[in-house]
């Protein structure tokens, strides 16, 4: 027998030091050591002043693009060969009638599970992933699927929530990704104006949900984590007050650190980060929750993300929407103007990502500046250049809201400074270039 599999050996000076990953845009320190860019570039962001492999201490920071090895790894690379894209056939699509079948199959084996003391998921699993499969082909095939959601739907909820479902993570993982399929296709509308789907009834004060969600989040996989976080958003969505009466809202740190570690242990997965970040927005209108994030380790975690070059806008606004709600209670304060990278990651953002994610920005360093006065704000935004920026922002088309808090923030800074903050700036300061 032939073995086709392709056994590559990468040769080691191409990997970086850091990711041990083929390097995309090697460049070099002043120590000669050669790192991926945005790798080193990450490091160096969160606060590092050493060199990664040699822990020597950095007089320069400055990165030097090594464009020999960028060469001599795109030649390397043109050269490895590959294996024919010969995709496998797609399976045949199910019929309608097919479908019903295994969702009435379905609807009895988890009855069958739910009466009985020791459940075999024997055919479960298998009818889990066809249907899975099956809705995301296309709108008429979630129509089958939802037609049928008012009675498999509390099942699979509640079968979330038996303790026997932690023996099977990868069982578990079906029966999250099936209830979340649902869950996002509840209340749409069909094309000829009836809402076929009613989220049914579903008695959530039975069963322990926070032992099965905590199991997910520090045992499984990524792919897992991330569908129980987006399971308990959407189940926020369509329960509402129905929420608190249930243990989806976590009432201690443990399950918040875990979903902030979703957020720095995924490699920035925008997945992960789109996940964590919506279903703490949605924890965080409960006031007592607020406290409980920030002693779970929120601003850090959130420092980090907003510290990520690659973040989009919209998660960037979600991060500083999150850090000005933080600001609101004294713990959030505290760890806010207590952590100098925070501040200047919130100031890097201004004119930088978009006009929403710099009026909030600003509203937070004006929340924490003159609202609550905290002087440690001050100093940071001053030592950062941040007096030219509130400069150029007022000279922008923002809002009078926006252009009153850079007024109420050039009038601290200029009776803090003692004349020396503001003495080479005009309030006319056509001469500042842009960031």
């Amino acid at each position: 027998m032939v073995n086709d599999d392709l056994h590559i050996t990468v040769p080691t000076y191409f990997r970086c030091p850091i990711s041990l990953e083929v390097m995309k845009s090697p460049v070099s320190l002043c120590t000669g050591v050669t790192y991926d860019r945005r790798s080193i570039q990450r490091w160096l962001d969160a606060g590092n002043n050493t060199c990664p492999a040699t822990m020597q201490q950095l007089p320069t920071k400055d990165l030097v693009p090594n464009h020999t090895l960028h060469r001599l790894i795109k030649l390397w690379s043109e050269s490895v060969p590959t294996r024919p894209e010969n995709p496998p056939p797609s399976p045949q699509s199910l019929s309608r009638d097919r479908a019903e079948q295994i969702i009435l199959q379905l609807e009895i084996d988890l009855k069958m599970i739910h009466n009985t003391p020791f459940p075999r998921f024997s055919t479960l699993s298998h009818n889990l992933s066809t249907l899975i499969s099956f809705v995301n082909e296309g709108c008429d095939n979630r129509k089958v699927v939802m037609e049928a959601g008012g009675r498999i739907f509390p099942l699979l909820v509640s079968l979330v929530g038996k303790k026997q479902s932690l023996n099977d993570l990868c069982l578990l993982e079906k029966i999250i990704l099936l209830c979340n399929v649902t869950l996002k296709n509840l209340g749409k509308i069909d094309s000829d104006g009836s809402d076929n789907a009613k989220f049914p009834a579903i008695e959530m004060g039975k069963y322990d949900y926070k032992t099965i969600i905590m199991t997910c989040l520090k045992q499984g996989r990524l792919e897992l984590r991330i569908a129980v976080v987006e399971f308990l958003e959407l189940m926020a969505t369509h329960l509402g007050s129905q929420m608190q009466q249930s243990s989806l809202i976590p009432q201690d740190d443990e399950m918040y650190f875990e979903l902030l570690r979703l957020i720095v242990d995924s490699n920035w997965n925008t997945n992960a980060l789109e996940a964590s970040l919506n279903i703490l927005s949605r924890f965080v209108v409960y006031k007592k929750n607020i406290s409980n994030m920030v002693r779970a380790g929120l601003v850090k975690a959130l420092t980090k993300a907003l510290s990520e070059p690659e973040l989009s806008p919209p998660l960037t606004e979600k991060v500083l929407k999150l850090l000005e709600i933080a600001s609101s209670c004294r713990e959030g304060r505290n760890e806010i103007c207590g952590n100098e990278l925070c501040v200047q990651a919130i100031l890097k953002k201004v004119l930088k990502v978009s006009n929403t994610a710099t009026e909030l920005a600003v509203t937070l360093l004006w929340s924490l500046c003159c609202f609550s006065g905290d002087k440690r704000v001050a100093v940071v935004v001053a030592e950062s250049s941040g007096v030219a920026k509130i400069l150029l922002l007022l000279q922008s088309n923002c809002s009078p809201n926006i252009r009153r808090m850079c007024g109420d923030l050039l009038k601290m800074f200029r009776c803090n400074s003692k004349g020396s903050c503001l003495s080479c700036y005009d309030t006319k300061t056509s001469h500042i270039m842009p960031f």
